[in-house]
């Protein structure tokens, strides 16, 4: 060890090379990095793939490095990251929850059929108390599918693999049922901005560039708080460079998030509709050839009407989906809760012998996992304004595709809540890449399946190293 002038006790690196020191000073996961530089290569590749054979006014001269596409790509990626987050404190308990797909549906069209059926006709169309009812609902029905599928896991002794089969095949017919096999539609106008649905589904660009730099500011605080923790444990203490580098990044990052979420303009006709609905005065722009308006955004040639502009900023969808993570990552890492779940899955045995209730425990992470199916529920029923019986199809292999991905072992005991929710981001942009080229449906499953395969079988590898 050595010691720096600030009294930080670091290890010698005289053996090791410039990049094995940085990581270890910085204490980055590496399997996180290499998540990160994977998501890179993707949306590069498929930048450059449509510079080649689809062209667009993407960073790379393709259509997938944009701003409205990436905006896009994170409000798509929202429902699933939300049930990521509980999907991993299952797996960490050596469990597992088949049926998160159908359980979307079914809460969904439950919520939809409330607000259509039963709400709007009782209390009057626009309420401002459906919305608050419908939300309540989804949480509670989430909730007590949650509950049931614990209690007959953990008191049953059922496998949670056929409880949750059962529940796959189960509840798809009663959200069919509930539907009648119709589409239920429209959802309450309030309620369907949680779904990031309409201009008004997203703050704007001066909220989000507030939020952004309280982020900046929250990773600071983080990063120095951190610190005093280690000088009052006695733990060794990381460079002053190492920490101030991982300051930097982590803003850099959320500094470069906003921009490009800030960079994404209304489309034309809802700029018309939102100006018509506020009263927007509406200069005179240049027109083109077809008689539409232009205008210039930077140093850009934009779409709008008659010379007026507006940016979305940050959607609601992908506010709850961060507000989510952060929430479950404390509870996974600070509450005994979360580090209850993480050592029944390291070693049940020991975790009995400690006189810890581990088939309380197991309820109660079922139950978690029923609130953030209802989130999710409620997220992608409001985004489409309509609950469908297909809403939910072939979720529960997003999911468990992108929490193995994130790095959490099917073995249990490990498992982080930022990795799973990267592994969403990556899974979503597979799809989104391949849906926006035109990919044929069946080599968008294939390409689905081979990258689950690769990353349970690197999870393995890294597994064998380090033991």
């Amino acid at each position: 060890m050595s010691v720096t002038t600030d009294g930080s006790r670091t290890p010698a690196f005289s053996e090791e090379g410039p990049v094995a020191r940085f990581l270890r000073a910085t204490e980055i996961d590496t399997r996180m990095l290499g998540m990160v530089g994977a998501l890179l290569l993707i949306w590069i590749g498929f930048d450059l793939y449509g510079y080649f054979f689809k062209p667009g006014d993407g960073l790379l001269g393709g259509q997938f490095l944009t701003p409205r596409n990436l905006w896009t790509l994170l409000v798509q990626t929202s429902s699933i990251a939300v049930m990521a987050t509980g999907m991993v404190l299952v797996i960490v308990m050596r469990q597992i929850d088949l049926s998160v797909g159908s359980v979307l549906t079914t809460i969904a069209i439950a919520v939809g059929a409330l607000q259509v059926y039963k709400l709007g006709p009782a209390i009057g169309v626009g309420h401002p108390a459906i919305w608050i009812m419908a939300v309540l609902a989804a949480l509670l029905l989430g909730a007590a599918i949650g509950a049931l599928n614990g209690v007959l896991t953990a008191y049953a002794q059922i496998p949670s693999f056929i409880v949750t089969l059962g529940g796959l095949i189960a509840y798809r017919g009663i959200a069919f049922l509930l539907a009648s096999g119709v589409t239920i539609a429209p959802m309450d106008n309030t309620f369907v901005l949680i779904g990031g649905y309409g201009p008004s589904g997203s703050i704007g660009p001066l909220w989000s560039w507030v939020l952004g730099l309280l982020a900046c500011a929250g990773i600071v605080l983080g990063i120095l708080r951190g610190r005093q923790q280690r000088k009052r444990f006695g733990f060794p203490l990381r460079p002053v460079w190492a920490e101030t580098t991982l300051a930097v990044i982590g803003s850099a990052a959320v500094l470069g998030i906003t921009a490009v979420v800030n960079a994404y303009p209304y489309a034309p006709k809802v700029i018309e509709n939102f100006a018509r609905e506020h009263n927007a005065v509406i200069p005179a722009g240049v027109e083109n050839r077809d008689g539409s308006a232009i205008c210039m955004a930077g140093d850009k040639v934009v779409r709008c009407v008659d010379g007026l502009i507006y940016y979305n900023g940050y959607a609601i969808p992908v506010l709850i989906a961060i507000a989510v993570g952060l929430l479950m990552t404390f509870i996974a890492t600070r509450t005994r809760f979360g580090r209850y779940v993480y050592a029944t899955g390291g070693n049940p045995e020991a975790v009995e012998l400690a006189g810890i209730n581990s088939s309380k425990l197991t309820v109660m992470v079922f139950t978690l996992m029923g609130i953030l199916v209802g989130i999710s529920a409620i997220v992608t029923s409001a985004r489409l304004n309509a609950a469908t019986i297909s809403l939910g199809q072939s979720n529960e292999l997003y999911v468990i595709a992108a929490v193995v991905i994130g790095g959490t072992s099917l073995a249990g005991g490990i498992g982080t809540i930022y990795g799973a929710m990267l592994g969403a981001l990556l899974m979503q942009s597979l799809q989104s890449g391949m849906s926006l080229l035109n990919f044929d449906s069946a080599y968008q499953d294939i390409v689905v399946g081979v990258v689950l395969a690769l990353a349970v079988y690197l999870d393995q590898v890294y597994r064998r190293r380090a033991k």
